[in-house]
């Protein structure tokens, strides 16, 4: 039996612009530093405001080693928002840059094959072990937390 969990659905992989590297900027020396998993790239971005990144999070490198890759023109680089809260285990969040580059799309494929690309279906989709909860100033911007059980 094929195993689809790590290809693109049919209906994004059409889409040329897509992601193809994570890499997060250190706070204290200000290289990029690449991620070999999105997840990894996403356990990083979803605490980036209460834990930065710094080179040493990252095993046997130090802020004196060499860039993993600089930035400059011969690629397009995106910023993603700090603190999105990290896609439910089995979910897979696919981001495709638009054909004028001016904003990325994020969809989310389930284990299931369904995908989506708007919160309120995100929502409804979530599976049981994940709450919501909501921030500590009250408003509707909403963090996924799974329950550790």
């Amino acid at each position: 039996m094929k195993d689809n969990s790590q290809e693109t659905p049919k209906s994004l992989s059409k889409r040329s612009h897509s992601i193809s590297k994570y890499a997060a900027q250190c706070g204290k020396c200000f290289k990029w530093r690449l991620f070999d998993t999105q997840v990894e790239f996403e356990d990083i971005r979803s605490k980036f405001i209460e834990e930065p990144f710094y080179c040493d999070r990252k095993p046997d490198v130090s802020c004196e080693d060499p860039a993993d890759i600089e930035y400059d023109a011969s690629r397009t680089w995106v910023i993603d928002k700090p603190n999105i809260p990290k896609t439910p285990e089995g979910f897979k969040r696919i981001l495709i840059v638009r054909k004028d580059f001016s904003k990325l799309d994020s969809y989310y494929s389930t284990p299931t094959d369904f995908d989506f690309s708007t919160p309120k279906i995100m929502e409804e989709t979530i599976p049981e072990h994940v709450v919501r909860k909501a921030s500590a100033n009250g408003s509707s911007n909403k963090r996924l937390k799974s329950i550790e059980g």
